[in-house]
């Protein structure tokens, strides 16, 4: 017969032993700050290189249009099509550093890990350490150079089962620092580290 105890998340299990007078509640511990973080400003540099070239490209193009096109298309239409391409770019590449930049801000606790995102409505969501079952963080080839990435938290919370943060700094050490926060909030609580 299945015990209906092997079901619940690691949180629940401790609310229900809190419930149960027996049971050994842990020893209450303040709960404190241990990072504090959002999107870095280092995630975009990739981005930033990228749109220099595609406006160096542009721009070689339109000084090439007279030999290229020849008389068909005016200059100063070629010209203003290019420069407003080469503005437009730059606005959603600006509008996107700003979105991530604002939107989004990330708190670990010694005993949660809190997730903020929204700019007009703001929307938190905490995971309960106890719940987080998974740390992994990946990055691309200039992001390892600059030391940013993205972590994916695995948990059994049911509003976040996978959340990315992305453009994180440190990232080997954030990773580091909400895996080992976990395992000890895990030990604290007499709750195996593995996943159900």
């Amino acid at each position: 017969m299945s015990n209906p105890q092997n079901h619940l998340t690691p949180a629940e299990q401790l609310a229900s032993a809190s419930l149960n007078p027996s049971a050994q509640s842990p020893a209450m511990e303040p709960e404190t700050d241990l990072w504090t973080g959002g999107f870095s400003p280092k995630a975009m540099i990739g981005t930033w290189l990228l749109s220099a070239l595609f406006s160096i490209a542009v721009l070689v193009v339109l000084v090439l249009a007279p030999s290229l096109f020849g008389e068909q298309v005016p200059l100063n239409v070629l010209w203003s099509v290019g420069v407003g391409i080469i503005i437009a770019w730059w606005a959603i590449a600006i509008a996107s550093y700003a979105y991530r930049r604002i939107s989004v801000g990330y708190k670990l606790t010694n005993q949660r890990f809190i997730h903020k995102h929204g700019i007009l409505v703001r929307t938190t969501d905490r995971i309960e350490l106890i719940d987080i079952d998974d740390v992994a963080f990946s990055q691309g080839l200039i992001q390892r150079m600059l030391g940013v990435g993205t972590i994916r938290v695995t948990s059994s919370d049911r509003s976040h089962p996978t959340l990315s943060l992305l453009g994180i700094d440190e990232v080997d050490r954030v990773s580091g620092m909400i895996d080992d926060a976990r395992r000890k909030e895990r030990r604290r609580r007499s709750l195996h580290i593995e996943a159900s």
